[in-house]
C-alpha cells in the first residue's frame, strides 16, 4: 500500500488523482484549502485530511510533519495545489501577477522543500509536478499562469538531477484540457485592455467558463494514466496527458529544434575557440 500526498485535492484533477487512489486500496493524504470539500473522500479509512494553504510556508511544513506523523512515510507526491489567470501579460495587475507566482510556483516549492527530506530518507519516492500544457507551450491571454508552469518545469527538471542519487524519482505531468470545471474557477483580469478584447475575441470564447464539461480529457482516464505512472519502474522525467497536450507539445519542440538549428552559424559564433584565445595572448 503506498501513501499519496495530494495538494489540491478538493476538486478537479486532484479529485479524480485521490478517489483513483484510494479505489485501489491505498492511503491519501488529502490536503486543499476547504477541508469541509474533502468530508466525502475523508470519510474512508485510508484517508487523512488536511487543511493546507499552500502559500504559508510554516503551514505547509507543519501539515507535511502531520502526515508523515500519521502514515510513517510518503511513498507519492502530487504537487497540483494551483490556478489559472486569464488575461494578456500587458493587462496582468501586480497583485494578480504576484498572487498567482506565490501559489503556482512558490506553493509548490514549499512543498517540494517540505516532501524531499522524507523521500531522502526513505531512499524512495515519488515526486510528480502537475504542470500544464502551458508550461510547454505558451498561448495568448495566459502569460502569467504560462510563467507559474514553465517555472515549475524547470524546478522540477533540477530536482530530478539532484534527488535521483537518493533513490527519489520526478516527473514533470503536462496535462492539457479536462472536465474538471478548471475554467468556471479560473480568474479573470481586472482591468481588460480593450484591444486585446477584440483582438482575441475568440481566444476568451474559448476560454470562457461556459464552455466548461466540452474538453475532451476525463479525469477519471486521467487518474489511470496517473496509477500506471507511480506503479513504472523508472518513471520518465516528463509525461504529456491527453491529445492536446501530446501533439501541441511534439509540434512545439519540433520548432525550437529547428529555429536553433537554423541560426546554429549565429548562436556558434558568440563563442571564441580557446586555442584562438590562447593564441592571441
Amino acid at each position: 500500500m503506498r501513501v499519496w500526498l495530494i495538494t489540491g485535492a478538493a476538486g478537479g484533477l486532484g479529485r479524480a488523482f485521490a478517489s483513483a487512489a484510494l479505489e485501489r486500496g491505498d492511503a491519501v493524504a488529502l490536503a486543499a484549502r476547504d477541508s469541509v470539500r474533502l468530508a466525502d473522500l475523508a470519510a474512508s479509512p485510508n484517508a487523512l485530511a488536511v487543511e493546507l494553504d499552500v502559500d504559508d510556508r510554516a503551514a505547509v511544513f507543519a501539515a507535511i510533519a502531520r502526515v508523515h506523523e500519521h502514515f510513517g512515510r510518503i511513498d507519492v507526491l502530487v504537487n497540483n495545489a494551483g490556478y489559472g489567470l486569464h488575461g494578456a501579460v500587458e493587462e496582468t495587475s501586480e497583485s494578480e501577477a504576484r498572487e498567482i507566482v506565490e501559489t503556482n510556483l512558490f506553493g509548490a516549492l514549499w512543498v517540494t522543500q517540505a516532501v524531499a527530506p522524507v523521500m531522502r530518507a526513505q531512499g524512495s519516492g515519488h515526486m510528480i509536478g502537475v504542470s500544464s500544457a502551458a508550461g510547454i507551450t505558451g498561448f495568448p491571454l495566459v502569460g502569467l499562469y504560462s510563467a507559474t508552469k514553465f517555472g515549475l518545469e524547470g524546478l522540477y527538471e533540477c530536482l530530478a538531477l539532484e534527488l535521483e542519487p537518493f533513490g527519489v524519482h520526478v516527473t514533470i505531468l503536462e496535462p492539457s484540457d479536462f472536465r474538471t470545471s478548471f475554467r468556471n474557477s479560473c480568474r479573470r483580469r481586472a482591468q481588460p485592455i480593450a484591444a486585446y478584447e477584440e483582438r482575441f475575441a475568440t481566444n476568451l470564447d474559448q476560454m470562457a467558463p461556459s464552455t466548461s464539461g466540452s474538453e475532451e480529457g476525463d479525469p477519471a482516464l486521467a487518474a489511470a494514466a496517473l496509477m500506471d505512472l507511480a506503479d513504472h519502474p523508472s518513471p520518465p522525467l516528463r509525461l504529456a496527458l491527453g491529445n492536446r497536450a501530446f501533439d501541441l507539445g511534439t509540434a512545439h519542440h519540433r520548432r525550437v529544434l529547428e529555429e536553433w538549428l537554423g541560426q546554429e552559424r549565429i548562436s556558434r559564433s558568440a563563442d571564441q575557440p580557446a586555442d584562438s584565445e590562447a593564441s592571441a595572448r
